[in-house]
């Protein structure tokens, strides 16, 4: 948790000074008159579907802004957070994840309490701040579409308060899990009637139906299973699925000039790096280092709310999702597509079983070195113990025999890490800036000394 006491509240954030990256946070609220949307057609598989405004009502919500405090450190792109309200409060996994590169690169970022419960608990003691967001009011869930729309809106037609002055020339809307369930809804009903958002990176959807409609206390439209994300957008998609979202096998959909899929093999819906390690990450050496470190010494707690039954996945999410703003940035500004990906090997989709290799570590997807040149079994699946536990995966360290039999020695993990990670440059999925602390860090590396 960040705030209180007179600053904003976010969940699940960094927890250093934004100005020591050159970043500056502010909060407004925002208040109108939301629509929330009736189909006028049965809601179908295929997402083509056709809504119109049915119902309104006022409301008054806040987003948060982190923004380059430099004019000049602006590259033009406002990355537009869906907060997620899985734990019930607002949470930012995805600042969390994207915060080195949107630093380096200056990106501005918002984050939008776009759902009742993560509203209502920003006024209710102890974790939130009564004083502060008293007035607040949500009219439900139906009208969080438009709600999001309008902050969006919002960051176009006032970037002189909400940006301190930046001049926005494009707005990425991005969302978690949850959130990016009620993404996939927006972009199939909302998105055609508003166009406020230029490109989305849909993140983890790990169940194959996308969020409902309307709900109660309005009548309940849910989405159908599976719900594909529409094929005839304008605008770009990147969906970005972990092994651990196997909901989303059933919603998978070929590429296309707008649409892409990146399935990212040693990864879990929520790792170790989301939990506890991007909290203080700045974007130096150490933090990489750290990443590095907790392949081989996991653990099965990463905070006080969380006892696993076995250490949670230390897997390389983030530098690939990285890599994925920043490619749906190039795709939105210049045209260029991102790579196409290669799909996780799966042997049955349902029940679910993933093509492995002789080490555990699944077949097919995105590649990094931490699964290319691995010195533990990553895996998106096999934990419990606490609820959340499922969804954080596991991690294996391998033994110095296995270790050995991979690599013979030292000089021959550095190689092997070394092409992994070069490979993955090449193929669009890791960014050279964080490739050059991954050679570092493996070379520094005590693995078969």
């Amino acid at each position: 948790m960040t705030g209180g006491n007179g600053k904003p509240v976010v969940f699940a954030h960094t927890n250093f000074d934004l100005a020591s990256v050159g970043y500056a946070q502010s909060e407004y609220f925002l208040e109108g008159t939301a629509d929330a949307y009736s189909p006028t057609a049965p809601l179908t598989t295929d997402g083509k579907w056709t809504v119109q405004p049915s119902s309104q009502q006022p409301y008054q919500t806040r987003v948060v802004v982190n923004r380059p405090i430099r004019d000049r450190d602006f590259n033009g792109t406002v990355v537009v957070e869906w907060l997620n309200v899985t734990g019930g409060v607002d949470a930012s996994p995805d600042w969390m994840h994207l915060h080195t590169e949107l630093t380096r690169r200056g990106y501005a970022w918002v984050g939008v309490s776009a759902q009742a419960v993560g509203l209502n608990a920003l006024k209710a003691p102890p974790m939130g701040d009564p004083a502060r967001y008293a007035t607040l009011t949500h009219p439900g869930d139906s009208y969080s579409y438009d709600m999001f729309s309008q902050a969006g809106q919002a960051i176009r037609d006032n970037p002189d308060l909400l940006l301190d002055g930046l001049t926005p020339k494009r707005l990425l809307a991005v969302g978690e899990s949850q959130s990016a369930h009620r993404l996939t809804t927006y972009i199939n009903a909302a998105h055609p009637l508003v166009n406020v958002y230029d490109g989305f990176l849909v993140h983890s959807r790990i169940t194959p139906a996308g969020a409902p409609l309307t709900q109660a206390p309005l009548p309940d439209v849910p989405a159908p299973a599976p719900t594909f994300i529409r094929d005839d957008l304008d605008v770009p998609v990147l969906l970005f699925q972990t092994e651990n979202d196997t909901g989303g096998l059933l919603s998978r959909r070929p590429d296309t000039p707008l649409y892409r899929l990146w399935e990212v093999a040693g990864t879990s819906h929520f790792d170790l790096y989301g939990l506890r390690q991007g909290a203080s990450d700045t974007g130096d050496r150490q933090p990489v280092a750290d990443w590095f470190d907790s392949m081989l010494h996991p653990t099965n707690q990463p905070n006080p709310n969380h006892t696993c039954n076995l250490p949670i996945n230390s897997g390389p999410q983030t530098f690939v999702l990285r890599a994925a703003i920043a490619s749906l940035n190039r795709w939105v500004a210049h045209g260029t597509p991102p790579p196409m990906a290669p799909r996780l090997e799966t042997i049955s989709v349902q029940p679910l079983q993933y093509a492995l290799d002789a080490n555990g570590t699944v077949l097919g997807g995105i590649r990094t070195p931490a699964v290319d040149a691995a010195v533990a079994k990553l895996s998106g699946l096999g934990n419990s113990g606490t609820p959340s536990c499922p969804l954080f995966g596991a991690t294996v360290p391998f033994s110095a025999e296995q270790l050995t039999a991979l690599y013979r020695n030292h000089g021959g993990f550095v190689s092997a890490w070394n092409r992994a990670t070069q490979d993955a440059v090449r193929a669009g999925f890791l960014l050279p800036e964080d490739a050059r602390h991954l050679l570092v860090v493996a070379a520094q590396s005590n693995i078969l000394k």
